[in-house]
């Protein structure tokens, strides 16, 4: 190709790019101008945003149920905070002192909030209440301000009512049938297989000439489990007094020790048989708590106890107890408030106490009038409790239908009393 060609077409090609140069900043001019625009528009809207509507119907009521030291502050949203607005951020609640014309920042809430309560308040005072809304951009309502309110005490929370009714009828049978017990009533107790084989098992150890194991659970002092254990040794001591057998009680806490002794020897003291009490068969093993569970299995293998007694708090050691005592042919009674134990001791053992029988046995064992009188009160809390549930669990029920009201039970209970009350 010659030089004048090449020449040629290197002007065709400087003036193609040129020209596409000058089309495209011909149609980006516009382009770029627009935006511009729209950057200056949308800084001067920002600019200009006007302040939010305010909220209306702002109330302060002294809050229920109190000592008198809290306000209730509530209010309708603004219109610019309802659905598809949203421009207001939030609320600032200020309050002023009867008296005094200035109105203090006290909080402030989110969006789509409309009460707000003032606590730590002086008991008797006067206030004022207003109410602003904001936006981000800073912008506040003219406040609206609440009639004036005092702070009062109230005596009695009548949403409680109910418990209190509940409370004197639980506490007032208790009372019945502790003064009835007193004077010589006879008391009817749902009878406990455990509780009843207590004796027996008692009788067999002295009849065999072994020895009787109690273990009062492996808590110390200060769980209820443990007292209600050791008020049932007291019990099974004295009876093992006038038997003339012999108890052997191992502990796992030191105090634990100490409170055994003094109630095994005065069981002992109470049946007359003293010189028969041996401290060292109530004795301390270890805190550890499978280091207690070996020793005890040892006393079992050599000494081969003809009843084995496990009352009290019990947990994964409950198993290798009764197993241990099923190897050796003993009558094992046991019960514990620990609920994911009490399987192990209904396979392993021959009775069982359930729960709340463990606190009981010691009403059923003594006979003594005020454990009698509150076991029977007890019972009449818990017909109540079950009689409520019942009720309300067949309200719920029936009001569950389509078409169920007030006046469909209204209309039910005067057609029962028209048949069985003879009238309307």
């Amino acid at each position: 190709m010659s030089r004048l060609s090449r020449l040629s077409i290197s002007r065709k090609t400087f003036l193609t790019s040129l020209l596409s140069l000058l089309v495209f900043a011909a149609y980006s001019a516009p382009l770029l101008a627009q935006d511009s625009d729209i950057s200056v528009t949308d800084s001067t809207s920002a600019e200009l945003e006007g302040a939010p509507a305010a909220p209306t119907n702002v109330l302060a009521v002294d809050h229920k149920y109190d000592i008198g030291e809290a306000v209730d502050v509530s209010w309708d949203l603004s219109f610019d905070d309802t659905a598809g607005m949203r421009n207001v951020a939030g609320y600032i609640i200020y309050r002023s002192v009867a008296g005094s014309a200035e109105f203090d920042s006290i909080g402030a809430v989110f969006s789509l909030t409309s009460s707000f309560a003032d606590i730590g308040l002086t008991r008797g005072e006067t206030y004022q209440y207003s109410v602003s809304s904001y936006t981000l951009s800073g912008q506040v309502s003219e406040p609206i301000v609440s009639a004036e309110v005092t702070t009062e005490r109230e005596w009695f929370d009548w949403d409680e009512v109910w418990v209190f009714i509940l409370l004197v009828l639980i506490g007032g049978s208790v009372m019945y049938f502790i003064y009835h017990a007193r004077k010589g009533k006879q008391m009817f107790l749902r009878k406990i297989a455990g509780l009843q084989a207590v004796e027996e098992a008692i009788g067999r150890a002295t009849e065999m000439g072994r020895p009787i194991l109690f273990i009062p659970g492996i808590h110390d002092m200060d769980d209820v489990q443990t007292i209600a254990g050791m008020t049932i040794l007291a019990k099974v001591a004295k009876q093992v007094a006038e038997y003339e057998s012999r108890i052997f009680v191992p502990t796992r806490a030191s105090l634990a020790m100490t409170a055994a002794r003094e109630t095994v020897r005065e069981a002992y003291m109470t049946a007359g048989r003293v010189d028969a009490y041996r401290a060292d068969d109530i004795y301390y093993v270890t805190d550890e708590q499978f280091g207690y569970v070996a020793a005890v299995n040892g006393i079992m293998t050599r000494d081969k106890p003809a009843t084995c007694f496990y009352l009290g708090a019990f947990f994964a050691e409950s198993l290798i107890l009764a197993e241990t005592g099923n190897s050796i042919g003993a009558i094992q009674i046991a019960g514990t408030a620990q609920p994911a134990q009490l399987p192990f001791f209904v396979a392993a053992c021959d009775y069982t106490l359930i729960g709340e029988e463990l606190f009981a046995a010691s009403a059923y064992l003594s006979g003594e009038a005020k454990q009698l009188g509150s076991l029977k009160g007890q019972d009449v809390g818990k017909v109540i409790a079950m009689a409520a549930v019942l009720i309300g669990a067949v309200l719920a029920t029936l009001g569950s239908e389509e078409g169920m009201n007030i006046e469909t039970f209204r209309g039910a209970f005067h057609g029962i009393w028209s048949v069985f009350g003879g009238g309307q």
